[in-house]
């Protein structure tokens, strides 16, 4: 391999190092291929690692009227527990606690998380 090469595939796998540590709080790295996209459930660590909506809303309390925390800028995030709320476009009352990408927590609609059912199953609720 030449000199040239071997520089750029360095550089390469540094930048890609370096994207991983700036990923936000809630973010997290799914599986590889369709399966990241169909990937949610709560893991080990108690957590539901579940893809969202990108853009949704995390909200001081569990309605719309209360303040707007922050956002998941991300498309696959985490959530710690989840509890009733304002009932959304979703059909139910579910809410999902979560440490959003600003770093502030917040509550997000179930509307906005893939979850293919709510509450999630073995997620405790808050």
């Amino acid at each position: 391999m030449s000199a040239v090469k071997t520089t750029a595939l360095g550089l390469a796998a540094a930048l890609t190092a370096g994207l991983a540590v700036l990923a936000g709080p809630a973010t997290a790295v799914p599986t590889a291929g369709k399966a990241a996209a169909a990937e949610c459930g709560v893991r080990s660590d108690g957590k539901l690692w579940c893809g969202n909506r990108v853009g949704a809303k995390g909200y001081e309390h569990r309605r719309y009227n209360s303040g707007v925390r922050g956002p998941l800028n991300t498309s696959f995030s985490w959530f710690q527990c989840w509890g009733p709320g304002d009932v959304h476009p979703g059909g139910n009352n579910v809410w999902y606690w979560t440490q959003l990408d600003n770093g502030q927590w917040g509550n997000v609609p179930a509307v906005d998380v893939h979850t293919p059912v709510d509450p999630a199953p073995g997620l405790r609720q808050c």
